[in-house]
């Protein structure tokens, strides 16, 4: 079954958050996963107001775990850490239907 990243993030350093988009996508590939969302237009119908809204389809809850855990997602989310505030869950998805 798919599993997605789902983060919802307010940049507080943009130039330090670009190394942090520079460097994440290439953890991401490595591990199958590919944007269905990425920091478009949205409205927050509730909850806090963060400012980024993202989406990361993986192949697998292995597969996004994975990623997260990687030494190249690690290295990305230092930089993300020191520029921006951030909620990221994992998320299994359905099975398909029979």
């Amino acid at each position: 079954m798919t599993a997605y990243w789902i983060a919802h993030v307010t940049v507080t350093d943009p130039a330090a958050y670009a190394e942090y988009q520079r460097l994440a996508p290439v953890a991401f590939a490595a591990h199958g996963g590919r944007f269905l969302a990425r920091g478009g237009a949205s409205e927050v119908m509730e909850g806090p107001v963060l400012d980024r809204h993202v989406v990361i389809e993986f192949p697998s809850l292995a597969a996004a775990k994975a990623c997260y855990a990687s030494g190249e997602y690690q290295a990305a989310l230092a930089r993300r850490e020191a520029a921006s505030i951030a909620h990221v869950v994992i998320v299994e998805g359905l099975a398909p239907p029979v």
